[in-house]
């Protein structure tokens, strides 16, 4: 899709387009143009590295390096990243509790969860904590936790477990700070035996198949809303493809399966999360 960007200070239109398109081909994710301000504000610090004067500097960079290296950091400066531990903890509570429902009905298989646009790591660190301060671990096995982020630069960060002071007090407590991390100066770090529950990896969700298995619990919040109507069918596929039947998927509060896939149906056990359609049921034949 060609978004019209209005021409700015530090870039023209077309230098704009050329930008939202080069994210929209690598990630699928889209910049509506009424948030045109992101593309400047996020390569600023690219274009002061690099002592370009305009977006239009940039893209004649990129143009002359066929994007290469360069690609990659406007790509990657481009992606929303915002995140923090414990964020809508009520519906992280909720995962829990249906953790805890799924290891009572099925004695005996570990269940596993993927979260999806894991961007530095918050969220599955914040699933690990909750899983062990509510007892997942006595007398059964933790849940196996996969995470995938499209940026090599946000898993890097979420592989090595540092926080800066801001990002460690947005929303955890003392109590979770000391028992999980250990404070160096100005930064944090995520406890080894934290780290170990989680396994990172890369993946696109718009091109890349999912990570290997079956999941119980699909995590995919604040994601589907950077993508157009055709890519977020791709991607429902993807999901339903990776979860199992009658698992779950968990979206953001302002995202919805309704109107956008019959593979999944909203859940009656769960408030605002979603339920795989049962092989043979009319909505999975309709996708047959």
């Amino acid at each position: 899709m060609i978004h019209h960007y209005p021409h700015s200070q530090t870039g023209s239109s077309s230098a704009m387009n050329m930008i939202a398109a080069l994210l929209e081909q690598r990630t699928g994710q889209q910049i509506a143009a009424n948030r045109a301000w992101r593309i400047e504000t996020a390569l600023k610090p690219i274009l002061r590295a690099r002592g370009l004067a305009t977006l239009d500097d940039l893209v004649g960079q990129l143009v002359a390096t066929r994007t290469g290296e360069l690609g990659d950091q406007v790509v990657d400066a481009l992606l929303n990243q915002e995140t923090s531990f414990f964020r809508d903890a009520a519906v992280l509570d909720q995962v829990a509790e249906a953790t805890r429902a799924m290891v009572a009905s099925h004695a005996g298989r570990r269940i596993r969860i993927w979260s999806s646009g894991c961007s530095t790591g918050q969220e599955p660190l914040s699933l690990a904590m909750l899983f062990d301060e509510k007892g997942m671990r006595e007398g059964m096995a933790a849940p196996e936790i996969i995470a995938t982020d499209v940026s090599p630069a946000a898993l890097a960060r979420a592989r090595a477990g540092r926080f800066s002071q801001f990002e460690i007090q947005r929303g955890l407590p003392v109590r979770r700070m000391l028992a999980w991390f250990d404070g160096a100066g100005s930064e944090w770090s995520a406890k080894s035996e934290l780290l170990r529950r989680i396994q990172f990896r890369q993946q696109n969700l718009t091109a890349d198949p999912a990570p290997p298995g079956k999941f119980d619990i699909i995590l995919c919040r604040n994601v589907m809303l950077y993508f157009s109507g055709e890519v977020r069918q791709r991607v429902f596929g993807t999901l339903a493809s990776a979860v199992r039947p009658g698992g779950l998927l968990v979206l953001g509060a302002g995202e919805t399966v309704i109107g956008q896939t019959d593979r999944f149906r909203p859940c009656d056990e769960y408030r605002g999360f979603y339920r795989a359609c049962e092989p043979g049921s009319d909505a999975s034949r309709a996708h047959g």
